[in-house]
């Protein structure tokens, strides 16, 4: 939070996307929308990405490597390829032609692994950030299970993919807020957390 931009911090941009993914998530996973919702959501991915994507690029051009490199990478592949994705796969399941969705696994193997790397810098961002980042880890995990069709309690690892998304997304709503509000205002209006390591 105490990061400098020669812009206005695009962190609560930034969260405010990942919440919405995040929220939109716990909704298919928990099947309180079906997959008629794919192309719909699909549109709301686009607009996350863009979101992330300048938040990214602001990240780095302001020499903050772990910030910019998690939006750029989230609005890449958690927006723009899954809304790729979902359009893709909603089209091919209504035409009725095969697909091998297992790659998708793979892929979020990779996602999984890069964000993992990145996790423990977050050790130095305040406490609740770092616990939505170790949150979306577990979810992250869940879906490469899922993904990969391993012969495993599907429920189960939907619904803690599922709730893992709705906590740290009403994290990263709250600290839009925080951010927002605190730089605003000049002064602690909703605390942040101080973070893990100094």
């Amino acid at each position: 939070m105490a990061h400098e931009h020669s812009f206005a911090s695009p962190g609560p941009c930034g969260l405010g996307a990942l919440a919405m993914a995040c929220f939109t998530f716990f909704a298919l996973l928990t099947g309180r929308v079906n997959h008629d919702a794919l192309p719909l959501l699909a549109c709301w991915m686009v607009g996350g990405g863009i979101c992330q994507l300048v938040a990214g690029v602001i990240e780095l051009k302001d020499h903050n490597i772990v910030g910019g490199n998690v939006f750029t990478f989230f609005a890449a592949f958690f927006m723009f390829v899954t809304a790729l994705s979902l359009a893709t796969k909603y089209g091919l399941s209504k035409a009725g032609l095969p697909m091998d969705g297992r790659i998708e696994g793979w892929g979020w193997l990779a996602g999984l692994a890069f964000l993992v790397m990145m996790t423990p810098n977050y050790l130095k961002s305040p406490k609740i950030l770092f616990i939505a980042v170790v949150l979306i880890d577990i979810a992250l995990a869940c879906i490469v299970v899922l993904d990969l069709k391993l012969d495993v309690n599907r429920a189960m690892f939907a619904q803690l993919a599922a709730w893992c998304l709705l906590v740290a997304g009403w994290i990263g709503i709250y600290l839009v807020g925080a951010i927002s509000m605190n730089t605003h205002f000049g002064r602690v209006i909703l605390p942040a957390t101080s973070p893990i390591v100094k």
